[in-house]
């Protein structure tokens, strides 16, 4: 019965809390059977003709017991989410000690949505479990005995009865806990599948859009939410099953002790007032039972989640920790790897093989190789992310795996080739180098990276805010970012990992000067594939093979002739001769890049997390109700039973009250009592019905519903995810939907019989008498109207923490992905600090939140019991009278409290109604946010090349307040090579994007065959544009999946042709499942060259007549390079080209250079022309010859 051993390890230090809980609930159990114990004692009295005025004292006395019972309830309430709030907090950092303590090689092989589902939302399941559930459970499990001890006062055989039952309500479901276990297993699995899959489509739907893959990833993905559905049922199939056997035992438990006693009062062993306080304690005496079953539902969603977080807590760690060791000396800063195999986890392609080198201190080492060679390989295992499978590594001339993590990291900056930027401000961003920094160590890093200036220009300078993995900064500038803080660490060894693949030549030149400056003194190791980087180098390592194919300085590699000069001939042909040296000479009096900084006033855009803001709650309970009304034929079905159940479950009383009247006026109760053993368990079984059928609806439109989303979000992105975080949005896919189950489950069906029944019984009870109807109506009317007068501070409460929790999610997924960086800047105790924060920030919305709606839930407690005495008042005036028979007072009454039944369900399912309107509102925002670019009517297809053209066109980002494109004009003639330069940040990027209509100009326009391209259906400009964009993102499927992205109907010839041409086949053949084999979340598992080439085969295959290169080749080696480049070649053959590029061999050749300066065309002409003209271009490119042939010539 979904109580889990490992659960209660959490809480340690808590327990004692929670004893005062289950002890304060047993006290209101007391207090709840007192009541009604009285109640049933005051009825007796009445029907002995004692008058009411003699009653007085011991009325007061009910209603005083009454109210204490309500106090009680609330209490125990806020004492156990208390407890819970303090468990939850604990069990959120342990988790995200252990994903640290797990380290980025294990981490890198499992699914960030996974991960993070269980970190956040798992953990936020448990919440429940631990402050609904547990308490209760407890509370069921000790009553029987208190209630047994009560009922034996009244009468022992009764007594066993009811206990016999009890123990079957309370103990039966444990008969299906092991099929409950295995099934949450199951349905944890699938959730996990289907957050992970989300997430990596979202993040992906840039890459989904320019391949017109968004309505294949939809269906993907609905098949992974039926699923979802179906294991969803398995669970609330048994769950429901045991809820089913659960209502059956209390019922028949009620029927069976009422019988029995009615049999013992025939036959003279009990009096008639014993069988009263039996009947009204057949009510209260199994309600900790019937309450457990309400709360069920929380401890499957509790066992189902605890499954995600065993998993996360067993793993083990791929490279466990040293200890401590005392050291005679700090670590000098040198590096040797002593004969190194080396092959990644779960793979069979050996990486290194027989690696031995060694890095002297203060020594400049470069290492050049292949793409997939193994440079970022060396990174990760100087770092310790991964221990050797043979050899060891030494730092300080002390093997690695003697020296613990915080001392290796201590001593080691990087620089990765994928730079991993945080969602926050530039600031702490640059800051995660060195937290302590001063504000002007800060800036000086900044200044030396070149970035100093850039930062100042935006909106709030240091404080802007980049986004999710800086996607609000253009490559280049995300690279120099991560060069800041590297410098800022300002550590004895400084590693750089093609640092500068991404950054122009101008910029390059500064920065270069000031990593010179900064490397003296320091061991450097430069991993990279541009001759610029590495040509000063007081050493060069070639790799290849897996080891150390020949070492040497630049100019004695050159003379060699080997595997080096192979790898840089083509960049030493193009720093040398008079092309180069006219190019210096020109660029010396050559004018910087015009600061064109066109300001524009900023657009109003909420940034970050969706708000749950906007609605009213009844504008929520529309917004729902439109969902739900296509299912009118379950909705009805489910409200009839719902109904029959509610009838059904008050027949029980009503029988009970008759087979009294028949006692008291001594006539048969036969009839009665065989009608009650029918109902009794018939409204268990209509229980069970009611409740599949809902919870199959429900889960059904959830399905519909997360589908929904992400095809809107396909419709919004990418631009919308340019100010939204990934993470928020799979909380919202995942959790947020989630919630909105408790409405169409729980809500729509017992709020249509939580306002029949009480209207049936208030006519029933005005048959009787009208003054009846009248002493229940205004308790009747408090209960229904709190929930409504009380919902303003609950609702917002609500949002706020929901709002809380999508940061919490957005957090979690950022810290799973860039743990790599925050373990090399020995962040992990900061980040779980900061995470600590955003706990906190949570619980403090949550706890006065429970506070309030467990307060309105005692108050609706309170006055069902004063009702129900206001009722028995008003019967005993009446009976003294003579208006009423005093017999039907049991019945009367019974019916009174009934009548608040259905009330007080709908206020048990408060607090999740509560987060359903907060999560409703999240969801409402995304499916009205206005989507930005739309398909246009249609543009006639036409065969050949295709003509571009860019006429005044004015592009800012939402939200900025600098343009990123400022009356740019141009035009790409069909056929034609069209190459864009310029400074990072210039605008590149962005046209290219605007080519995508990923984005719409402000102003001016984009035509292509004459056509404006808002004219065109986006699916249909798509399919005419290949593009190879500067980030290649992967999905963490196969290879041949990937690829097949660009066409899913190419044949295999096609498929083994874009390969050939991407110079991808030597990559297959060592792949351990060629094609076949994964390439893990965000192509983790290959190298960014590798990556580099996937993306490439797309456009081959693709074979559009338009094709977008943006920095297509910047992390190829130039072996590789030059062979993709032939076949680019081919491909660019009769097809219209936009290049984007830094390196002057990828642009020279083009048609048209048109030179890019913020935002602005400064030039436009052939290579020559441009050359001759003196201006940027030359410059750029003297920039770029200097850096190689100055050192060249020295």
């Amino acid at each position: 019965m979904h109580i889990e051993p490992r659960l209660l390890v959490f809480t340690k230090g808590v327990r004692w809390r929670i004893a005062g809980a289950v002890g304060i609930g047993l006290l209101a159990v007391g207090l709840g059977i007192a009541r009604l114990g009285l109640l049933g004692w005051l009825i007796g009295q009445v029907f002995a003709g004692r008058p009411i005025s003699e009653l007085v004292p011991s009325v007061l006395l009910i209603a005083l017991v009454m109210v204490l019972r309500g106090l009680a309830e609330h209490w125990r309430a806020v004492v156990a989410h208390g407890t819970a709030a303090r468990v939850q907090k604990k069990l959120r950092r342990i988790l995200y000690d252990q994903v640290a303590s797990l380290g980025p090689g294990t981490v890198g092989r499992q699914r960030s949505g996974g991960l993070t589902l269980s970190m956040i939302d798992g953990v936020e399941q448990l919440e429940t479990y631990f402050g609904q559930f547990l308490p209760q459970f407890m509370i069921a499990l000790l009553s029987p005995i208190l209630i047994f001890a009560v009922v034996a006062f009244v009468d022992l055989p009764v007594a066993l009865v009811m206990l016999g039952f009890a123990m079957v309500a309370l103990l039966a479901p444990a008969l299906w806990h092991k099929w409950d276990v295995k099934n949450s297993q199951r349905r944890q699995t699938a959730y996990a599948s289907f957050a992970a899959e989300f997430l990596d489509s979202i993040q992906g739907l840039a890459t989904l859009k320019a391949f017109g893959q968004g309505k294949t990833r939809a269906d993907k993905l609905e098949v992974e939410a039926r699923d979802l559905f179906r294991r969803t049922m398995w669970v609330l199939g048994t769950n429901s099953l045991a809820r089913g056997i659960t209502d059956a035992a209390i019922a028949g438990g009620a029927a069976t002790a009422l019988i029995y006693g009615a049999m013992r009062v025939e036959a003279g062993a009990m009096s008639l007032s014993a069988l009263l306080i039996i009947l009204m304690l057949g009510i209260e005496v199994f309600r900790p039972m019937r309450e457990l079953r309400s709360v069920l539902h929380q401890g499957m969603v509790g066992l189902s989640a605890a499954q995600g977080i065993y998993r996360i807590l067993d793993d083990k760690p791929a490279v466990a920790d040293a200890s401590p060791a005392k050291l005679d000396k700090s670590l000098a800063p040198t590096i040797e790897f002593e004969d190194v195999r080396f092959a990644y986890p779960g793979t069979r392609r050996t990486v290194h093989d027989g690696l031995s080198f060694r890095a002297q201190a203060g020594e400049r080492l470069g290492l050049v190789g292949p793409s997939g060679g193994g440079k970022s390989s060396i990174v990760r295992l100087l770092l310790r992310f991964y221990d050797p499978d043979r050899g060891r590594i030494l730092l300080g001339g002390h093997d690695l795996r003697t020296l613990p993590f915080a001392e290796i990291r201590s001593l080691i900056s990087v620089v990765n080739q994928d730079t991993f930027l945080f969602h926050g401000t530039v600031e702490e961003n640059i800051r995660l180098g060195r937290p302590q920094a001063t504000q002007q160590e800060l800036e000086d890093a900044a200044r030396a990276a070149n970035i100093h200036d850039f930062i100042l220009s935006l909106p709030q300078g240091y404080a802007t805010v980049i986004g999710e993995k800086g996607i609000k900064l253009s490559g280049g500038q995300r690279q120099r970012v991560a060069i800041a803080r590297a410098l800022l660490r300002d550590t004895p060894i400084l590693v750089l990992d093609e640092a500068l693949s991404a950054v122009d030549a101008e910029n390059e030149a500064v920065i270069q000067e000031a990593l010179d400056r900064l490397m003296q003194g320091r061991t450097t190791l430069i991993l990279a594939h541009r001759l610029s980087s590495v040509i000063d180098c007081d050493r060069i390592l070639v790799l290849d093979g897996g080891k150390v194919a020949e070492q040497g300085r630049h100019d004695a590699l050159m003379a060699k002739g080997g595997a080096y000069a192979d790898l840089m001939a083509e960049q030493v042909h193009d720093s040398s001769g008079p092309r180069a040296s006219r190019a210096l000479m020109s660029a010396r009096d050559a004018r910087g890049p015009q600061d064109h900084d066109e300001r524009v006033p900023a657009q109003a855009v909420t940034e970050g997390i969706i708000k749950a803001e906007g609605l009213t709650w009844y504008q929520v309970v529309i917004a729902l109700m439109k969902v739900i009304l296509p299912w009118k034929g379950k909705l009805t079905a489910t409200f009839t039973l719902g109904v029959l159940r509610v009838i059904a479950f008050i027949g029980v009383g009503v029988l009970s009250a008759l087979i009294v009247l028949a006692l008291k006026n001594h006539q048969s109760y036969a009839d009665y009592a065989i009608a009650l053993a029918i109902v009794a368990p018939l409204s268990g079984i209509l229980h069970w019905f009611e409740s599949w059928l809902a919870h199959d609806m429900a889960f059904r439109l959830l399905a519909e519903m997360r589908i929904d989303a992400f095809r809107k979000l396909d419709a919004l992105a990418p631009a919308y995810l340019v100010r939204r975080r990934t993470g928020d949005l799979m909380a919202l896919a995942t959790h947020d939907i989630e919630l909105v189950e408790y409405f169409f489950a729980h809500t729509v069906a017992p709020a249509f019989v939580a306002i029949l029944v009480p209207a049936a019984v208030v006519a029933v009870l005005a048959w009787a008498d009208g003054w009846l109807a009248l002493a229940l109506l205004p308790f009747l009317l408090a209960v229904g109207l709190s929930p409504f007068l009380m919902r303003k501070r609950v609702d917002r409460l609500g949002s706020q923490a929901r709002e809380a929790a999508g940061e919490l999610g957005a957090f979690a997924v950022d810290s799973v992905q860039g743990l790599g960086e925050i373990v090399a800047f020995q962040q992990e105790d900061a980040r779980g600090a900061k995470l600590d924060q955003l706990s906190q920030r949570h619980i403090a919305l949550r706890l006065p939140f429970f506070s309030e709606l467990t307060l309105q839930h005692a108050i609706l407690e309170m006055l069902t019991g004063l009702g129900g005495l206001a009722v028995v008042v008003a019967g005993a005036l009446l009976a003294q009278r003579g208006a009423i028979d005093a017999g039907l007072l049991p019945l009367l009454t019974i019916l009174a409290m009934a009548a608040f039944l259905p009330v007080s369900e709908i206020a048990q399912i408060g607090r999740q109604l509560a987060d359903t309107l907060g999560a409703t509102r999240r969801v409402y925002a995304l499916a009205n946010e206005p989507i930005p670019v739309r398909d246009g009517p249609g543009v006639p297809p036409r065969t050949g090349a295709a003509a571009l053209a860019l006429e005044k066109v004015n592009f800012t980002y939402p939200g900025q307040t600098r343009r990123a494109l400022s009356d740019v004009s141009f035009a790409i003639p069909a056929g034609k090579t069209v190459a864009l330069v310029g400074t990072s940040g210039a605008g590149k990027t962005t046209t290219a994007q605007l080519l995508m209509r990923f984005w719409d100009p402000d102003s001016g326009r984009i035509t292509l065959n004459g056509a404006d391209l808002r004219d065109y259906k986006l699916d249909e400009l798509r399919r005419l544009i290949a593009l190879v964009a500067q980030d290649t993102y992967l999905f963490n499927d196969s290879l041949r999946a990937n690829i097949l992205i660009a066409r899913p109907d190419a044949s295999e010839a096609e498929l083994q042709a874009a390969i050939r041409h991407a110079s991808l086949s030597d990559l297959v053949a060592t792949l351990p499942d060629g094609l076949e084999s994964p390439v893990g979340e965000r192509g983790t598992a290959l190298s960014g060259g590798q990556r580099q080439r996937v993306a490439i085969a797309r456009a081959f295959l693709k074979d559009a007549p338009i094709l977008v290169l943006d920095e297509a080749t910047s992390h190829l080696d130039a072996v590789n390079e030059q062979a993709v480049r032939r076949a680019l070649d081919l491909l660019q053959a009769d097809r219209t080209t936009i290049v984007i590029a830094h390196r002057l061999s990828t642009v020279r050749d083009a048609d048209l250079i048109v030179v890019l300066d913020a935002g602005r065309v400064a030039e436009t002409g052939t290579h020559a022309s441009l050359l001759a003209k003196n201006g940027l271009y030359a410059r750029l490119v003297s920039r770029q010859l200097a850096s190689v042939y100055a050192p060249a010539a020295s």
